[in-house]
């Protein structure tokens, strides 16, 4: 599942992933929104309502990017600590703008860091969780054994990413959406088209479901499940350490 934003460049796909990151930083928000009708705004809640009869303290967001999913988390959560970490430092800069914005700077953390290589303790957090962020891993299990490692015995993650719908009429429509207009807005809003062709080529690659839950029972991860939201677009996926 290497797929790479950028075909021409001989790059590592994390060295690709953090360039793309960095260059539609200013219209990430806008675009998300947008070209997925705000449906992403319900979504993170859902994935945030997994976590809310667990009452996490400590709470780390893997991929935060503009840290909407880490937002969420506070307003729902409420929990003592929440950090951000992500490797496109634009991204975090767009998110610390909106944090100091909202008067959150010193509520929600967002810091440089690598799924791979986390910066953190064994057994520091509460909750681990991700949104739209596990499909760009360049060892996606190395990643996932990082966020069990630094999770609390008895800790909850939370991954919610995009999935190929399953229902043949709807999937082609969806098809035809996600390889056709997404690409050709994003192009018109971030002068990036690689980034929306990468898009739905990486949903369309990413191993969803059932193979998804046995790569983390694999890397340690148990009780794992998950539920797909609005027709199979995106999932949740759950489990604990």
């Amino acid at each position: 599942m290497n797929i790479k934003p950028y075909k021409t460049a001989d790059s590592a796909k994390k060295v690709q992933i953090e360039q793309m990151f960095d260059h539609i930083a200013p219209h990430y928000d806008f675009l998300n929104h947008f070209l997925s009708f705000g449906i992403d705004r319900c979504w993170r809640r859902k994935a945030i309502g997994k976590l809310k009869s667990f009452h996490p303290g400590t709470v780390l967001d893997v991929a935060s990017g503009t840290g909407d999913l880490a937002l969420e988390a506070f307003r729902r959560l409420k929990p003592g600590k929440i950090v951000g970490i992500d490797i496109s430092e634009q991204m975090l800069e767009s998110g610390r703008v909106k944090l100091r914005r909202l008067g959150l700077e010193n509520e929600i953390e967002l810091i440089k860091a690598d799924v791979e290589k986390l910066p953190f303790a064994d057994n520091s957090f509460d909750a681990v969780m991700v949104a739209f962020g596990v499909r760009n891993f360049e060892n996606l299990k190395q990643g996932l054994s990082e966020m069990r490692r630094v999770i609390k015995p008895g800790g909850k993650a939370v991954i919610l990413e995009f999935s190929t719908p399953s229902n043949k009429w709807f999937n082609r429509l969806y098809h035809l959406y996600s390889f056709t207009v997404l690409p050709f807005l994003g192009k018109l809003v971030s002068s990036d088209s690689s980034a929306y062709q990468y898009l739905p080529e990486s949903v369309k690659a990413f191993p969803s479901g059932t193979r998804f839950t046995g790569i983390m029972a694999s890397v340690g991860f148990k009780n794992e499940n998950f539920k797909e939201l609005t027709m199979g677009i995106a999932t949740i996926y759950f489990a604990e350490k």
